[in-house]
Parts: C-alpha cells; structure tokens; sequence
C-alpha cells in the first residue's frame, strides 16, 4: 500500500518505536540460570516448562524415611517433605493427582547432568559446591545435625566435639552428617561412610560404630522408633555466619527455578512451612548443644 505524505509520519514513528522496544536491555538472567523475579503471572500451571505436561515430576530417594516420609510412600502426602512437596505443587497451581513421585537416589539428585525430574527433595542441603552442579529453590527448613550413640556407649554422655573425637563415627556418603564429622567433631580415626542410613543404623545397633550423625529430626525418630536403645547425645548449633538448610533440586539453569524458589518463599511468609514443620517434627524435641 503507498503512503500519502499525511500517514508517512505517523508509519515513521510507529517503525521507530517497534526497533526501539526490540533492541532495549533485556532483563539479565538470575544466578540461577532464569530471569530475576518472574512474575507471579509466569508461575501458573500450563505455563510451567514441567518436563511432562501438565504434570509436576517430583523426586526423592527409596526408602523414603520418616519423619520426612510416612510409610515409604512419598504419594501419600504423610511426613514433612511429602506435604512440602504437595504445599509447593498447589503453589504452582498443579492438584495432588498432578504430581508423579520419581525414585531418585540421593547423591543422584544433585550430581551433574541433566535431570529426569522438575525438583527433588530429599533432606538435601544448600551448598556452594552442590550449586555449582544444581539450582537450589530457598530453603524449605532450618536444620541441625545431631550425634546418635548407643545409651550403653561410653560416648553418650559427651557434652562437646572434643568429648568425641576417640569415637568412631559413621555416616552417610555425601551428606552434611559427614562433612560435621571431617569438619566440626575431626575424630582421631577415620569415619565409616555409609551408603545409606540404614546402613549407618544397623552399624549403630551391630556395635561397629560408636555413634553415628544425622540431623535432629531423623536422630530422634531413630531413637525413638527404630533403635530405642539409643539417644541423642546431643546437637551442633548452626555456626555464627551461616545456617544450614533444606531446599528443592531443579535442573541446572531450569527455567522452573525462580517460581518453584516464589512458592517457597510464600510458604514461609504465611506460615504454611511452620505449620507442617509443627505437625511433622514436633517430636524432634530440644537436645543438648554440644560445644
């Protein structure tokens, strides 16, 4: 269509305006790998890049244990982290018959790679190294590690790290539980390393570890449902510059990460993760600090 010299300018404007909008700054991508602060209106299910459609692929590993799990059952919504998982989906807006459970083994979770799931959980700490490989949501809970050893072991009354370190220690590989063994307790002898805490439990009871390391709410479910003949001996309190805590594996760079990190950040401002954190760990009482 030819111009008149009337429409020429207004077309001109118009021309200049478009090539201005599509050459302006883009917003810069977040650590993460998305970009910073998506908008709430970006966060809804059908808008999601969910690895399947319409569905929310949700991991962790198996056994799956209490208290952070109910009846080896991650689907059936009982435990801690089953009810976060569900909490953080019907954030994204997706039902409970939206999410499929994926068996994920632990140190899988956060190794490099690309990842068959949409986030994991698992007890999982936030870390510099781990991030390096994963995106992390925010942390879903605040946790301590706590030392388990038989009532009988001359161990059970220690009330520091120093009290410990002739003890012979266990815990599981590629967990925070072993890394305050190295780097808090620095025992005399070499910790034993297990695969998984089951393994760690049954070398507990069999006597081939003097106590082992886990954090707190799993350390008072072992005592109290698994090996009563056992106790807390105690807890590390969190060091002065840095809290451990839980969050969500996401695929590194997942463009899920900043809404999935939204939903958990809502939780926690309007109570929801207390609330869970109240019903499901309320057993995991105070113990002491050991120094």
């Amino acid at each position: 269509m030819r111009l008149t010299a009337r429409g020429l300018l207004p077309a001109l404007l118009a021309l200049t305006v478009a090539a201005a909008t599509g050459c302006a700054p883009q917003e810069e991508p977040s650590a993460a790998g998305t970009p910073a602060g998506a908008s709430a209106s970006a966060c809804v299910a059908g808008g999601l890049a969910t690895g399947t459609r319409g569905k929310l692929t949700v991991g962790t590993d198996r056994p799956a244990y209490a208290p952070w799990f109910q009846d080896d059952d991650p689907a059936n919504g009982k435990g801690f982290e089953s009810a976060v998982a569900y909490a953080v989906a019907k954030a994204l807006g997706y039902g409970k018959s939206d999410v499929v459970w994926q068996t994920v083994p632990f140190n899988n979770s956060f190794a490099p790679g690309a990842k068959s799931f949409d986030f994991d959980l698992n007890q999982i700490s936030i870390g510099d190294e781990r991030k390096r490989a994963v995106d992390f949501s925010s942390g879903y809970y605040d946790v301590r590690q706590a030392v388990v050893a038989l009532k009988s072991s001359p161990y059970a009354g220690a009330r520091s790290a120093g009290e410990l370190k002739g003890a012979t220690l266990g815990a599981q590989v590629g967990t925070t539980s072993l890394d305050t063994i190295d780097e808090t307790i620095k025992p005399a002898r070499r910790p034993a390393v297990f695969q998984k805490n089951d393994f760690a439990k049954s070398a507990l009871r069999n006597g081939q570890v003097d106590a082992i390391v886990v954090d707190l709410p799993t350390a008072f479910y072992i005592t109290s449902a698994e090996v009563p003949e056992a106790k807390v001996v105690g807890q590390f309190a969190h060091s002065s510059d840095r809290t451990e805590q839980f969050g969500l594996v996401l695929d590194k760079g997942s463009a899920l990460t900043s809404c999935v990190t939204r939903a958990v950040d809502t939780l926690r401002a309007d109570g929801t993760l207390a609330a869970l954190e109240k019903r499901w760990l309320s057993d995991a009482v105070d113990a002491p600090v050991l120094k």
